[in-house]
């Protein structure tokens, strides 16, 4: 396993291991506990929105991990302008503050208390922490003429020139197959394609947990999933 390139909600790594594994391993994200909002009681809205549409714009603001199985937020505002996410106050917290929920005219208010839960994003992608996304790693080899021009477009690509061929890793964060066909295509020349045993792997965090717990957690999800067949195969 090889670390291509870190941020704090986003990693990117090479591994070899086998395609089905890595889906296995995806699929289990929506097993992992995440809270979210579960209801909102709006007893005061003068916005221009419907009730239902700031319930549905609410159900989706990420909440910060928490253990409790439920946590409260309110909001109560009179304040002319927009109405953001961080202006919700409770024992659970949000993780970005600055998600529009309406706008309010002057002298307008909106007053609700929204319960979360904890639950997966097979009853619901509100629970999703994240995405889990794979692609299989593979060399391109092309015309070194072609290549050329793939450095134009391309300066991240790492091309190695062999004679008159020129093979190229596509391996890296950002993908460069599409770019060598379109080129290919376009000059009338041919690309091989020699698939590796390696997969890059991408995870984004939406803020609940964070992308290491994510990994971690599907993992975990995973074992049990199989544990708990295995057991019922057995009886």
């Amino acid at each position: 396993m090889e670390k291509i390139n870190e941020k704090e909600n986003k990693i990117v790594f090479r591994a070899e291991i086998e395609d089905s594994l890595a889906n296995a391993i995806r699929r289990s994200i929506f097993l992992i506990p995440v809270a979210a909002v579960d209801e909102v009681e709006i007893s005061k809205n003068d916005s221009p929105l419907y009730d239902e549409t700031i319930a549905h714009r609410i159900g989706l603001i990420p909440i910060k991990h928490s253990a409790k199985k439920e946590g409260k937020l309110k909001l109560k505002s009179g304040r002319e302008g927009f109405v953001y996410s961080g202006d919700m106050e409770g024992d659970v917290k949000v993780v970005y503050d600055k998600i529009p929920i309406t706008l309010l005219s002057k002298g307008q208010e909106i007053e609700l208390t929204a319960t979360t839960k904890l639950g997966r994003a097979v009853e619901h992608s509100k629970y999703l922490p994240g995405l889990f996304v794979y692609r299989i790693a593979s060399e391109l080899i092309i015309d070194k003429d072609v290549a050329e021009k793939v450095k134009q477009i391309a300066p991240y690509a790492e091309v190695n020139v062999k004679g008159n061929k020129a093979v190229i890793l596509d391996n890296k964060e950002r993908e460069v197959a599409d770019i060598c066909e379109g080129i290919c295509d376009k000059e009338g020349k041919e690309m091989e394609i020699k698939p590796t045993k390696e997969l890059v792997i991408t995870i984004e965090s939406f803020g609940q947990i964070g992308v290491k717990d994510i990994f971690t957690k599907a993992v975990d999800a995973l074992k049990n999933e199989l544990n708990e067949f295995s057991k019922k195969l057995s009886k």
